[in-house]
């Protein structure tokens, strides 16, 4: 018997052809973790702030503002700033105040110059420190965070008008 056409050469499947060569991404079970990085040529006066993680090759001059995140100076970075972050990571040269809500990392091949204000922290042989250095309870500092932080605020009570006759 003969098939109609339609049937035998326009067989149309809602199933796309596979292309072995077709890109298929891997998914990964976490997000990728974000970092901006400051490359080796590039030179920051100001403030930095933000909330994704930063590796500073170059060199920054002014105030580093990260409370949520990691902060790491590179072998061939120089900061002339105080750092406020969870985590910082020295390797290159910090000439500023340092203050962690986490830790402090001075590598082997890292120099700070500055005080230091953490929960924990470690310098490994070799690495060069200058200042002062404060190691907090992190149940304290929890403590303080919780009592420092924005309390609702009452409606103002309503005041009583008098009327003097």
């Amino acid at each position: 018997m003969l098939q109609s056409s339609e049937n035998s050469f326009n067989l149309k499947s809602n199933v796309p052809a596979s292309n072995p060569n077709a890109y298929n991404p891997v998914k990964t079970v976490t997000a990728p973790v974000d970092q901006a990085t400051i490359g080796r040529t590039l030179v920051i006066k100001g403030e930095i702030s933000g909330s994704e993680a930063l590796y500073i090759d170059g060199r920054v001059e002014g105030k580093i503002t990260m409370p949520e995140s990691r902060v790491t100076i590179g072998r061939n970075g120089k900061v002339d700033a105080s750092i406020l972050a969870r985590e910082v990571v020295v390797m290159g040269k910090v000439n500023g105040n340092i203050e962690c809500s986490d830790r402090v990392d001075i590598r082997s091949e890292g120099s700070v110059s500055g005080d230091i204000s953490t929960v924990r922290i470690s310098v490994e042989d070799g690495a060069a420190l200058k200042g002062g250095i404060q190691v907090r309870n992190e149940q304290k500092h929890k403590e303080v965070q919780a009592q420092t932080q924005v309390k609702p605020v009452e409606p103002p009570k309503a005041l009583a008008a008098t009327a003097s006759a």
